[in-house]
């Protein structure tokens, strides 16, 4: 599991390991009410009513005359939230303009090199330098901000962008001068969490936009953070930390507690989000498999979308299982995690002889020079699964000076160090198990220990259970660069096929977010464990978490070079810029099978923002295009309104097709036929329409197509396609003739676009179910 932070840290699971979110119905401390979240169509509003505003407090007293208006929103959605009966509900939906009534939910957290490992040091001059680069605004809704950090620092930045309208919010711990020329603006959201959860518990956060977790400082640093010289967590990744879009402004909305994300808070801090006027919006939380217009993060999304801002979301830690991810939106850009080319080696060395390669970022004192007692945690336990070195299941007697080999799973990794500490063991080594393979994700550890993947686990394990007198010690190497093969697609990172739209392929690209340094909380060891009194001004923690931010700021750095752009846009100059394999040919690699990964575990690639810069051609969509989506999935009126945020009916003389959908990949979906055979006499024609649109200078580009198997033939018409001027657009039509193939079948391809200088690239799947 990724890294736990304090407080959110255990009550907030990080899904499996930087959203996913796993959106779970919120157990209620008031058994009568529940919150809800009300969509209403504003248009229908009766004359008698001046402002919204009354309009909503009286449909609401008409139900409930003791029931308060949470939240009104008013730019990504219309309407409020609430508490109320099951009975009170049921009539509030009888009511006119009354859209739709959403029971809450909560989400839970996903949980230095990069920029060098991107490019981005070499290639500062191909980025805006001028005041265009420190006019965009990024806007983070997370665990809030340690605003003391140096990765806030204001040195260099001129005055803040006229365009902005948000403001530094006061509170425990926090005023509004903590806000300056970077950190420009700082809110906090608790409404709906205090509804169900009750007040906060001040003495163990604050209420204000501080964070005393640290998830919400890496992220904001790690999109937008300043430079800062002489960064690294305990001597490890030593070297200059910045943001990828250093000159960015950053606006932080703190909608994550102890207990929970809850979508009335994160709609309101979209809300006000659009209201203050940011241009990137970051979410390293995650929805869950709702659809489209019962997930608050993608109805807000759609909204912010229509004000022609960039959402970026983390893809979720569910992986390496197909059909884990989360925010599959497609108006929403899904990141997914790869490694960095560094790594902090730590190696076990065995009685016998024989090493083995780990990682650990423990800097404390050494172990003695001699090897040790080593001991298997499953045989020195009180408990069924001792294995997994749970608090309190260990035997002091049997672990007393010890190493202890205990295997990863259920609890955090730097727990099970803390237990085997508290036991009287003095070092751990941490086997990986079938899930996590050969994924290594380094830790802050409490005592001498260092992770393994599976192989070398098992062969540690029997040398363990075969020797009389097994010993072992750990030998810590440092920071390492230059590590190959890099990036690999990391195991916990949420995998395709997209489980609401399949002909929509997910995740959208991977970015780094494997060990990544930014910044830090001073309330909170490195660990986040409450017997971690250690301070850091920086962290290196795993998860999509930390791939999000990653891309939010590689957007803003383009929504600065473009700033006509939309959303839709530049997500496409990041997907047909981003690379599938390494210089040598070979593809990049699945850590999670060592075999070349799919993309349904990379969707288009590795980010390349500097090819993304000047992609040549876009994809570019619309807000009408995405409505005409909603229309060909077969979504209702009713369903569709809660997105439009008005009455919306799809025109029955058009027919849409998801197959148009200008999206920048393609995803084709068939039935499989029945029985478990495949490959008889017949195939299924299918065709996709695309509109590429020129933002570079006149040219011809042709195409070239690949695919992986001769089950499939794609052809592409025309072959070739001039463009004499910019914005100049031209459609093209993708045909696919596929055989008959067994049920979980899958062919991948790529079509490719060049005229000699871009190369614009989309990802094939057909997929037969």
């Amino acid at each position: 599991m990724v890294k736990r932070m304090q407080g959110l840290g255990f009550l907030l699971t990080v899904l499996g390991l930087c959203l996913a979110f796993v959106a779970v119905a919120v157990e209620r401390s008031d058994e009568e009410r529940k919150t809800y979240i009300v969509h209403m169509a504003t248009s229908q509003m009766p004359e008698s009513f001046q402002e919204h505003a009354h309009w909503y407090d009286s449909s609401l007293k008409s139900v409930s005359e003791s029931a308060e208006i949470l939240y009104k929103y008013s730019n990504v959605v219309h309407g409020f939230s609430t508490r109320l009966t099951a009975e009170e509900a049921r009539l509030l939906q009888g009511r006119p303009g009354i859209l739709s009534i959403a029971e809450e939910t909560r989400y839970e957290l996903h949980t230095t090199r990069t920029p060098e490992f991107l490019g981005l040091d070499k290639s500062a001059d191909l980025f805006p330098e001028s005041e265009s680069a420190s006019e965009v605004i990024i806007g983070v809704l997370d665990t809030g901000v340690w605003p003391e950090s140096k990765s806030f620092y204001e040195t260099g930045l001129g005055p803040v962008p006229n365009s902005w309208k948000g403001e530094c919010e006061t509170g425990t711990n926090f005023n509004s001068s903590h806000c300056n020329r970077k950190l420009i603006g700082a809110r906090f959201f608790s409404k709906g969490y205090e509804a169900t959860l009750g007040p906060i518990d001040e003495s163990k956060e604050s209420k204000s936009p501080r964070d005393d977790d640290g998830h919400g400082t890496h992220t904001a640093t790690t999109a937008a953070g300043s430079v800062v010289a002489g960064a690294s967590l305990l001597g490890f990744a030593e070297g200059t930390a910045r943001g990828m879009a250093t000159r960015a402004r950053i606006a932080a909305y703190k909608v994550c507690w102890i207990g929970g994300c809850f979508s009335t808070d994160i709609l309101a801090a979209l809300d006000k989000a659009v209201e203050d006027n940011v241009n990137i919006l970051s979410l390293s939380l995650g929805g869950g498999m709702s659809d489209y217009y019962r997930d608050s993060v993608a109805v807000g999304a759609f909204g912010a979308m229509e004000k022609g801002i960039l959402v970026s979301c983390s893809a979720g830690n569910a992986g390496p299982s197909s059909f884990s991810l989360s925010n599959v939106a497609p108006w929403i850009t899904t990141v997914g995690a790869g490694t960095l080319d560094r790594d902090f080696p730590a190696v076990v060395s065995l009685g016998n002889g024989k090493n083995y390669s780990g990682v650990s970022l423990y800097n404390g004192n050494d172990l003695p020079g001699k090897l040790l007692p080593f001991v298997y945690a499953g045989n020195v336990s009180n408990a069924q699964n001792g294995n997994l070195c749970m608090t309190n299941t260990l035997i002091p007697e049997k672990v007393a000076g010890k190493i202890v080999m205990c295997d990863r799973g259920v609890n955090p990794r730097v727990q099970k160090g803390s237990v085997v500490k508290a036991a009287g063991g003095i070092g751990m080594v941490l086997a990986n198990t079938g899930s996590n393979g050969e994924e290594l994700v380094a830790d802050a550890h409490l005592l001498p220990a260092t992770a393994v993947g599976q192989k070398s686990g098992d062969a540690i394990k029997s040398y363990l259970f075969s020797d009389s007198d097994p010993t072992v010690t750990i030998l810590f190497e440092g920071t390492k660069v230059g590590i190959q093969p890099s990036p690999v697609v990391a195991a916990f990172s949420s995998r395709g096929p997209n489980s609401i739209t399949a002909d929509v392929l997910k995740p959208d690209l991977i970015a780094p977010g494997v060990n990544i340094l930014a910044g830090w909380s001073g309330a909170v060891g490195p660990t986040g464990l409450p017997t971690d009194k250690r301070h850091v001004d920086f962290n290196i923690i795993s998860g999509t978490s930390m791939s999000c931010p990653h891309v939010s700021g590689l957007a803003g750095l383009l929504k600065a070079a473009h700033p006509d752009w939309s959303p839709a846009a530049i997500r496409s100059a990041l997907m047909t810029t981003a690379y599938t394999n390494y210089k040598n040919g070979q593809k990049i690699q699945d850590v999670a099978t060592g075999k070349p990964s799919t993309p349904f575990d990379h969707g288009s690639g590795h980010v390349d923002p500097v090819s993304a810069l000047e992609p040549g051609l876009v994809y570019d969509l619309t807000v009408d295009d995405y409505l005409n989506f909603l229309c060909a999935i077969n979504y209702s009126a009713p369903q569709i309104s809660v997105l439009a945020k008005k009455n919306f009916t799809c025109d029955p003389d058009k027919k849409n097709s998801v197959a148009d959908f200008n999206y920048p990949s393609f995803s084709v979906p068939l039935e499989a036929p029945l029985g478990s055979g495949g490959g008889g006499g017949t195939s299924t024609v299918v065709k996709h329409t695309r509109t590429l649109t020129n933002v570079g200078s006149a040219s011809t580009y042709k195409v070239s197509i690949s695919s992986e198997s001769e089950s499939v033939k794609i052809s592409v018409e025309p072959g070739s396609l001039s463009f004499s001027e910019s914005n100049e657009k031209k459609s093209y039509t993708v045909t696919f003739t596929a055989a008959s193939m067994p049920s979980n079948t899958n062919v991948f391809g790529r079509i490719e676009w060049s005229d000699g200088k871009h190369v614009v690239g989309s990802p094939i799947v057909v997929s037969w179910t």
